[in-house]
């Protein structure tokens, strides 16, 4: 018996924002599983920035889908049929999925498949039990090195790794949380609904006077997701001894490898004895079990909450990635595409 299927395909190379264009909507026959194969309906996709790296040609830390293979992202999926005896039929999985309704997957590549418990909702394994929340994790804690009464400021803060890293700054003790969004309503969100002590506003704001009118002694920690312009106002307003943590570079949407200009104030560093540093969240694989822990604990004291933007129908998978970078999200973007049988 095969399945017929739904399935995305990347049409062509976006050389600028990526969008429904670049993509190809058809249909698939998917096979019965054979042995260490597992027949997974696919449930949720989520979305995060560095999916539009994938799609260009050139070097990264995985190979870049071909044009007309299936396009990818991390996705939630029952599992119908198995050949694999780690996972049984009406398991919930986690891990690498095609955008498809139904898909035949191997257990392997850089992230295997994890069951997932169902004592709370499935998203919240994207959202506040996922890769965005350890990225934010890691990256304050190993990177930022961050420390009681730090003065934290945060680029994309109404995005997913970004309004994490804002709640995880204020329970590691940061005396004040100043949080980067586009536009009124969004700056509005972090601060009464996240964890920011102030905003600004990078569509309307001169960067780096608001900088240095919220932070007159310099930012100690700033994490960055975003690159650009941004980066440069922050760098003339770091305090002596300031971490820069390099998370992301969405300003540059990602769009190929001719690299965007780069900061004109890096010599700041120096003037400062400040560092910056970037990171991949798997180089702390081995220590994830105790960020799931601390993450847990948080999450039952209400000290971490859940924010997310989610859309439903795998018809629209390529728009609701174009939503990461055209500011439509707040927290974390996760599409729905089916109900659990």
């Amino acid at each position: 018996m095969t399945k017929e299927s739904r399935q995305w395909t990347l049409k062509s190379r976006p050389t600028g924002l990526v969008g429904p264009e670049h993509f190809e909507l058809g249909t698939t026959q998917v096979p019965e599983p054979g042995e260490g194969e597992i027949l997974v309906k696919s449930l949720y996709f989520s979305f995060d920035p560095t999916q539009r790296g994938w799609l260009n040609e050139g070097p990264g830390y995985m190979d870049p889908i071909q044009i007309g293979a299936p396009m990818i992202g991390s996705g939630l999926g029952q599992v119908l049929a198995s050949g694999d005896p780690e996972f049984a039929p009406g398991d919930i999985l986690n891990g690498t999925l095609p955008w498809q309704d139904y898909a035949v997957v191997k257990n392997e590549g850089m992230l295997p498949f994890t069951k997932v418990s169902t004592d709370f909702p499935l998203t919240w394994n994207f959202s506040v039990f996922g890769i965005t929340t350890l990225t934010a994790y890691f990256g304050l804690r190993e990177v930022g090195e961050i420390k009681e009464g730090d003065v934290v400021l945060i680029s994309g803060a109404a995005g997913a790794t970004g309004s994490a890293a804002a709640q995880l700054a204020k329970i590691h003790g940061a005396s004040k949380v100043i949080g980067v969004a586009g536009g009124p309503e969004k700056c509005k969100w972090i601060v009464e609904e996240g964890a920011c002590d102030a905003a600004i506003d990078y569509k309307n704001d001169d960067l780096a006077a608001k900088v240095a009118e919220l932070a007159p002694d310099g930012v100690d920690l700033f994490y960055d997701n975003t690159g650009g312009p941004i980066l440069d106002a922050v760098l003339l307003n770091l305090a002596e001894g300031a971490r820069v943590v390099v998370c992301g570079g969405i300003a540059s949407g990602y769009s190929g490898w001719e690299m965007p200009e780069g900061p004109k104030n890096y010599l700041f560093l120096i003037l400062k004895s400040a560092k910056m540093e970037g990171f991949l969240l798997f180089t702390y694989a081995p220590k994830f079990g105790e960020a799931m822990a601390d993450i847990g604990k948080w999450v039952q004291e209400g000290k971490l909450t859940v924010a997310e933007t989610i859309s439903e129908g795998l018809e629209n998978a390529p728009a609701t990635m174009q939503g990461l970078f055209t500011g439509k999200n707040k927290g974390k973007t996760i599409l729905k595409v089916a109900d659990p049988d």
